[in-house]
């Protein structure tokens, strides 16, 4: 039998004359009037809180993890995604979970190296114009509707971002990271750029235009890594937890304590 389009909208898997034309976004975000949006908008917001609990319960258990962003134009013979593979090993080995989006080029190489080194592999796919299928290296899988969603589970669920070449969106996670990080939304969050020639114009831009101009303080840096070795990333995400690793029960006993 041919192959047959599929599209996935949360929970549920749609082909051929079922695939609907816009996404669940783009009607929660079209501003222009329509029939009954009194009517459907408290709809949206019982199905966002059920997206909401539905991911929390999955990771809930999930442990210590890294999210990792990446294009889904890599292909599988780029030096790029060689190397995605080896950071998915290398993390799976230091006892990290990998969350990636859940697609092709960057994130199934990530995935791909966690599960391959027995690993836990998680992939958060999106609902998309077009079709994004979960590729087969994510053994925990959760599909959403909802971009602002599956961005939340990203910091929520990861102690820190790894970040390759990619494009707007990215850029986009990358910025947001940066944003949680600088307003103290979230705190010891390492961001680390993987590709030194590609973020290279990017960051000497920052550093001249926006940090030169007082837009961006000096301490706004701290948590941003640039490397090319993947043992460099581990080791950095590695270094920022145990800098800020919660005290053991032997620490918070009142001075002068003895036990029997």
């Amino acid at each position: 039998m041919d192959s047959v389009s599929e599209y996935t909208r949360g929970p549920v898997k749609l082909r051929r004359g079922s695939i609907p034309q816009a996404t669940t976004d783009q009607h929660l975000l079209d501003a222009r009037p329509h029939d009954g949006w009194t009517h459907t908008d408290p709809w949206r917001v019982l199905r966002i809180q059920a997206e909401f609990v539905e991911a929390f319960d999955t990771l809930a258990t999930l442990g210590p993890a890294v999210a990792v962003f990446g294009s889904a134009r890599t292909e599988r013979d780029d030096p790029e995604y060689l190397n995605a593979v080896q950071l998915g090993a290398k993390m799976a080995a230091a006892g990290f979970a990998v969350i990636t989006g859940g697609g092709p080029g960057i994130m199934e190489a990530v995935n791909k190296g966690a599960c391959e080194a027995d690993g836990v592999s998680v992939g958060l796919n999106i609902e998309l114009p077009f079709e994004q299928s979960t590729n087969e290296w994510v053994d925990v899988g959760i599909d959403f509707r909802y971009f602002f969603v599956r961005k939340t589970c990203f910091v929520k669920y990861s102690e820190a971002f790894v970040v390759y070449p990619g494009g707007f969106g990215t850029l986009d996670e990358m910025f947001e990271a940066l944003t949680l990080i600088q307003t103290k939304k979230i705190t010891s969050f390492p961001v680390v750029l993987v590709g030194v020639q590609y973020w290279g114009g990017l960051i000497d831009w920052l550093r001249q235009a926006a940090a030169g101009s007082g837009k961006i303080a000096d301490e706004d840096w701290r948590y941003l890594h640039v490397t090319d070795d993947p043992d460099e990333a581990v080791r950095i995400v590695m270094d920022a937890r145990q800098r800020h690793r919660p005290p053991s029960p032997e620490h918070l006993r009142p001075s002068g304590f003895v036990s029997d």
